[in-house]
């Protein structure tokens, strides 16, 4: 699927920028469903970053430094830790916290300092040794979430899902704030941790089978529609979860 783009594109430099986009996104078939990622796709993925490479070293996560590389950094390490894990059978259920050699892995999440939405960052919990005091308040961590909508899925264990499983109420609050403000494509993305969470059996505030539906119903775009097939598929009632 991957390879058959890249060669059929009038710009494959494009078509790999592309890639590079979808990210993590590219082995959702692999980890919902019965496809297989074959060594073309992986090659495909490979000189993608060969083509765009991801940062050398992890930039600092805000508010020493910007969250936009922080965030490509945290997407690219997803992506470099699923191509792992969908290529190669014998690798670990638990990912390199380097991601490979492609892609290594940023440090903390977006941390959430509310005591009634999550744990603040003095609390000595696995989610707060990772976090930073960037985002406190649950409207901008959402948000921030929702930007890292591609880790959640399954095989990406590390502090960015420790951070959500900690607060489901908060992403919950999240997903109806941007719902009610018509932001459909920030509400998709945020209820992707919902549906991944629902899928791990964590109890939620809310079930978000029908807030999947109604974003399907008036979203629009290629990306919110990707974001609610992703979460629907990720709902399904015989989808297991490693």
């Amino acid at each position: 699927m991957v390879a058959e783009h890249v060669e059929a594109a009038a710009d494959p430099k494009a078509a790999l920028a592309a890639v590079r986009v979808i990210g993590a996104d590219l082995f959702a078939p692999c980890l919902l469903g019965d496809a297989a990622f074959s060594p073309q796709d992986a090659a495909a993925v490979v000189q993608s970053f060969v083509v765009f490479p991801a940062a050398v070293s992890t930039p600092p996560p805000p508010p020493e430094g910007a969250a936009e590389p922080w965030l490509v950094a945290w997407r690219d390490w997803a992506t470099a830790t699923l191509l792992a894990r969908c290529t190669d059978p014998t690798a670990s259920a638990t990912p390199d916290p380097d991601g490979g050699v492609l892609a290594p892995r940023p440090t903390r999440a977006p941390a959430l300092a509310e005591p009634d939405h999550g744990p603040a960052t003095t609390t000595a919990t696995p989610a707060a040794a990772h976090v930073t005091d960037a985002d406190t308040g649950w409207q901008l961590w959402s948000v921030r979430m929702g930007q890292l909508a591609p880790l959640a899925l399954p095989g990406l264990e590390g502090p960015v899902l420790d951070a959500a499983r900690a607060a489901p109420l908060a992403l919950a609050r999240g997903a109806t704030r941007a719902v009610l403000r018509r932001d459909f494509p920030t509400a998709a993305r945020i209820v992707r941790w919902l549906a991944l969470l629902s899928a791990e059996g964590v109890p939620l505030p809310f079930d978000p089978a029908p807030l999947v539906e109604h974003l399907r119903l008036h979203g629009g775009g290629p990306r919110l529609a990707l974001d609610v097939a992703i979460a629907g598929r990720l709902l399904a009632p015989d989808l297991e979860t490693p």
